[in-house]
């Protein structure tokens, strides 16, 4: 199995298995380092090629509405195919994480959205992720279509 597909995999099993309480979602910071690290590893840098860097990009794609829902539709649908961010290509997929409540879901974005240089930092709530989820389960293929609209729309870094 290609190491990538297994990093993914493992990723999604830990977070799958993260306890739920009010505690854990008000600790984005401890969320991600026991999922997200594993691939966009510590602090959001990323690994070149291979998963791309998160921070310093997330808060300014969270700048937009727009930005913000598709944050939202990332995390809760997964997302599959090339991109392009930081001006490097990346191919491949990463999992839905919709089986987490949305406030775990709301304090993973907040910490990423924190690792830039906007202040104050965006903040997501649980009520913005309730609204994403509202609106049903999309394919990863349509959260890229998503994405490419908001890059032409907004240029995304």
């Amino acid at each position: 199995m290609n190491d990538t597909i297994r990093r993914y995999g493992m990723a999604a099993a830990l977070f799958l298995a993260l306890p739920v309480g009010q505690a854990m979602a008000d600790d984005g910071r401890d969320l991600y380092g026991a999922t997200c690290s594993l691939c966009h590893q510590a602090g959001g840098n990323g690994v070149p090629g291979q998963f791309p860097a998160l921070a310093g990009r997330v808060d300014q794609i969270a700048a937009t509405a727009q930005g913000r829902r598709y944050l939202a539709h990332v995390l809760l649908n997964g997302l599959s195919g090339e991109i392009k961010a930081g001006g490097q290509s990346y191919s491949g997929y990463m999992p839905s994480f919709s089986s987490q409540p949305d406030a775990v879901i709301a304090a993973v974005l907040t910490y990423i959205a924190s690792l830039g240089a906007t202040q104050p930092a965006p903040k997501f709530s649980a009520n913005e992720i309730t609204a994403a989820r509202a609106e049903g389960s999309l394919a990863p293929a349509a959260i890229l279509e998503e994405r490419n609209k908001l890059n032409a729309a907004h240029p995304l870094p």
